[in-house]
């Protein structure tokens, strides 16, 4: 009997026990299942595959930035990775990886990283270098850790005839009701300018005009000062005679206000041989998310960025490689990090989406075809000086409507969809501007297309994501298909609101399939980009909580995952390129030995990526007319240098299944062909015989 009790206790012992555990069993079950099915050949085949890139501790950085270069290497720059204590001590990273080398000794290296490129810009430039500019000067601070009024002043300067002075940090200004504030950084004021009036012997001066950061000497209520923009006068102390005359500061309101991150002018270009930056002539502004877009004749239009003052600046410029300098552009206002596409025609495409500050209102943000050399054209002296616009700054910009949800295109992807013949761009995702706006979503599955060929361009909706999502990735693939990946629910993964999804966009029937879903949920400072051999690249993460109910705060997933698309576990051997050219002019032709010719039926010119903030305006795929012969294939470049910037290219050869090639890089170069006036071209054809080429269906 005494028997017979203890094992009644036992089994009722192990029953509690199989209870308590049974979801811990479940649950390992479960993974255990998953992890089965997504290794099995067949998911791989309709879904893809993601692994672990293994990374040395000592080479784990916060990626904010990340380029592919054309000696195959991923340029992963973290500058001060948002992280205020390095920023501090001036501890900036940059990291090289080489793909050719997994768990060889050089597959990681470190870079000397000069200043804080956090939240810099960047761009390919013609001859393959990098060019990096803008970042971090000033760290935000919150409202509730500002100790002392502050505010941007402009210091002038009325004297034409007297040397650039310099005022280093510290220098005291005086409001006319006795508050004493000090400038943050060191800056040099440079002389009036003298205009010709046009009656001899007669000019006018107009005083030279520079920002600064101001902050009150006393803390809190004592340094506020409430004031309309630019109508307080203040004295600079320290200065006698003419000087104090001449030079004075003008300003507004000294607030305890949150104090904006503020923009560097400094620019640097990396040159992957010597894996080395490069200083280059400074930008006339700072810039903090700033949009840096490649024209036709290798120069760089560089838009929008907060100022060195935490503003958003409309001062565009310009980047000449070939002297290494800088010169203004035309003043137009985008927000922060705008997705800023070169077009066929010469012009410049905003497609509504950005990836920071700027104001909510449709009005002051719309999507539309910018003219950029009609208003490069119209810079005039002005009563406002040299570098105005004439009074109506609308004419080069032509707004294009249809864009469904248009409140929610901040922190949302634009691709420029392939080929990129078609012209066309496809924006998905994208939350409210800011953290969140009353009555609005926290975000948008929402799709929408835009024909650039047509007349008149307008949005039409295209197919929902999986999810609703901020922040989603997008890379275009040599199969002329996207990936789109990752993303949250709401403002930088808040709430447990990353969502692991992965889907694959077809232009060709405008719809979505379900791809592998990754491992790690991604959000605010994510990238995504394409390697030489079809896969894709996955880093970045910036959580702003560890937690769902936001008790802990996030720290930065330095995770690399990579995935393998469907083309890559097909079975199928993938064509080889076995030699060919590095260099090819525009509208030349070039040959590539193959033994693989005859399985060809798609080539491929695609771009390197240079992205942030989810934002890649540098990808494009460029389709190719072939012809086979016997030794391989003889392939014909575009001669539109606005359609094919110069740079260099991954060359890919794709079979009937969608297989590609290992990329092969090609150097594009030539002399720009000038467009002809300023009317876009409209369409003549239908998008689908647009991503026809002229060989299909007949022998190459």
């Amino acid at each position: 009997m005494s028997r017979l009790r203890k094992n009644l206790v036992g089994l009722t012992v192990v029953a509690a026990v199989l209870a308590v555990n049974l979801p811990a069993v479940a649950g390992f079950a479960t993974r255990q299942w998953h992890d089965y099915s997504i290794n099995r050949p067949d998911y791989k085949a309709t879904h893809g595959h993601w692994t672990f890139l293994d990374v040395p501790e000592k080479f784990k950085v916060n990626a904010i930035h990340a380029a592919l270069l054309h000696t195959g290497k991923v340029l992963i720059v973290a500058g001060s990775g948002n992280n205020a204590a390095n920023f501090d001590k001036g501890t900036f990273k940059t990291v090289l990886w080489d793909p050719s080398r997994p768990g060889r000794p050089g597959e990681f290296e470190l870079v000397d990283t000069p200043v804080d490129f956090f939240c810099a810009g960047h761009v390919m430039l013609p001859d393959g270098k990098l060019l990096i500019a803008g970042g971090t000067g000033r760290f935000e601070v919150l409202k509730s850790k500002v100790k002392r009024a502050a505010g941007a002043v402009v210091i002038k300067n009325e004297n034409p005839d007297a040397r650039p002075r310099d005022f280093h940090p510290g220098t005291l200004l005086t409001a006319p009701g006795g508050q004493v504030y000090r400038i943050a950084d060191h800056v040099t004021v440079p002389p009036a300018t003298k205009i010709e009036t046009g009656v001899p012997g007669r000019v006018r001066i107009r005083p030279s005009e520079t920002k600064v950061f101001a902050e009150a000497v006393n803390e809190g209520a004592a340094g506020l000062l409430t004031a309309q923009p630019g109508s307080v006068k203040y004295e600079i102390q320290g200065l006698r005679g003419r000087q104090k005359r001449d030079l004075y500061a003008m300003g507004g309101s000294m607030t305890l206000e949150k104090q904006d991150f503020q923009g560097i002018k400094d620019a640097y270009e990396f040159d992957p041989v010597t894996e080395r930056y490069t200083k280059v002539q400074d930008m006339a502004e700072g810039r903090w998310y700033p949009t840096m877009t490649q024209l036709p004749d290798g120069r760089v239009m560089t838009v929008s960025g907060l100022d060195t003052v935490g503003q958003i600046t409309r001062d565009n410029e310009i980047y000449d490689p070939g002297t290494k300098t800088w010169r203004p552009g035309p003043k137009r206002f985008f927000p922060t990090y705008p997705a800023l596409f070169l077009l066929e025609d010469d012009m410049l495409f905003f497609s509504g989406m950005s990836a920071g500050y700027g104001p909510g209102q449709l009005a002051l943000r719309p999507p539309g075809i910018w003219d950029y050399r009609r208003d490069t054209d119209r810079l005039v002296t002005t009563p406002g000086g040299v570098g105005g616009l004439a009074p109506d700054e609308t004419e080069a910009f032509t707004p294009v409507p249809g864009l469904p949800q248009p409140e929610l295109n901040e922190t949302g992807a634009s691709v420029l969809l392939p080929p990129a013949q078609d012209q066309r761009v496809m924006v998905m995702g994208g939350g409210p501007v800011g953290e969140r706006q009353p009555g609005l979503p926290d975000s948008t599955a929402r799709t929408a297309v835009v024909d650039l060929n047509e007349a008149s361009p307008r949005y039409v909706r295209g197919p929902d994501l999986s999810h609703p999502v901020r922040y989603p990735s997008a890379v275009l693939l040599p199969d002329d298909t996207v990936l789109s990946f990752n993303g949250s629910g709401d403002y930088r993964g808040r709430g447990a609101s990353d969502v692991l999804r992965a889907e694959v966009y077809r232009p060709a029937t405008n719809g979505f399939h379900e791809a592998a879903s990754p491992a790690v949920g991604r959000n605010y400072h994510a990238e995504g980009l394409l390697l030489p051999d079809g896969r894709v690249l996955s880093m970045g993460s910036d959580p702003l909580f560890a937690d769902a109910i936001g008790s802990l705060p996030g720290t930065f997933d330095q995770r690399i995952e990579i995935y393998t698309p469907t083309y890559l576990h097909n079975g199928e051997k993938a064509p080889v390129f076995t030699g060919g050219r590095e260099s090819v002019a525009l509208g030349r032709r070039a040959g590539f030995p193959t033994p693989d010719a005859e399985r060809v039926r798609e080539v491929r010119l695609m771009r390197p990526s240079a992205v942030t903030h989810v934002t890649d305006v540098e990808q494009r795929s460029i389709r190719l007319d072939f012809i086979r012969v016997k030794s391989g294939i003889i392939v014909t470049i575009p001669s539109n240098p606005a359609l094919v910037p110069p740079g260099w290219y991954m060359l890919f050869g794709v079979t009937e299944r969608g297989t590609p090639s290992q990329g092969r890089w090609v150097r594009v170069q030539g002399e720009p062909r000038r467009r002809q006036g300023t009317v876009r071209r409209p369409a003549t054809s239908s998008p689908q015989e647009r991503s026809r080429g002229p060989h299909d269906g007949g022998t190459r």
